[in-house]
């Protein structure tokens, strides 16, 4: 039996719990695996981070599927995305539904044990084939950041390096060493 959620959290319309968690390739459903509690984390710390300054040019979403192409009936579900303004104008309301029909300017994959590199190219490959401006593939275990900007042009960005997405939202300037905060050394516990 299908559980049915409401809230602000789902877009304030009902979302069966059996509508979450998949993506369409080639008019087939395709489910995918939770990510893991430091994945989820690091998610939240991109959206805090990015989102204050991504929501002055456009929509900053996590888990959203997007209609990419009605054609090959193929939808995905990034695990962050914007979408701007230009795209989507601000006065427009965000539709209910499962899926979004827009293609984001911006794809971003955090990288969990679970995932495969052959899906995580072919997520980059069908992103830019449909008109996505920009992707992010985070590898959280080597605190690296891949910045494409085609399939081909690719940047690699470390704990020391700042990430910008000018293309996509001029102001950003972030740190990658605030998305892989390490935890101060405390005392020892009394044990």
């Amino acid at each position: 039996m299908s559980q049915t959620l409401l809230g602000p959290a789902f877009g304030g319309s009902a979302v069966s719990l059996d509508d979450r968690g998949y993506e369409v390739v080639n008019g087939e459903r395709v489910e995918l695996p939770p990510m893991g509690a430091p994945e989820v984390c690091l998610v939240s710390e991109i959206q805090t981070l990015v989102g204050i300054v991504a929501r002055r040019h456009g929509r900053f979403v996590s888990e959203q599927l997007f209609a990419l192409n009605d054609e090959e009936d193929l939808q995905r579900r990034p695990d962050t995305a914007f979408v701007s303004y230009s795209r989507w104008p601000k006065d427009q309301p965000v539709p209910s539904g499962n899926a979004w029909n827009i293609v984001p300017d911006l794809a971003c994959e955090v990288v969990s044990p679970t995932n495969l590199a052959n899906e995580v190219m072919t997520k980059i490959h069908d992103y830019f084939r449909s008109g996505v401006k920009l992707v992010w593939v985070i590898f959280p275990l080597f605190e690296q950041f891949y910045v494409y900007t085609s399939t081909t042009a690719i940047r690699v960005l470390g704990r020391d390096d700042v990430l910008d997405a000018d293309t996509v939202f001029p102001g950003l300037q972030l740190p990658i060493s605030e998305l892989f905060e390490r935890p101060e050394a405390g005392p020892p516990s009394a044990g």
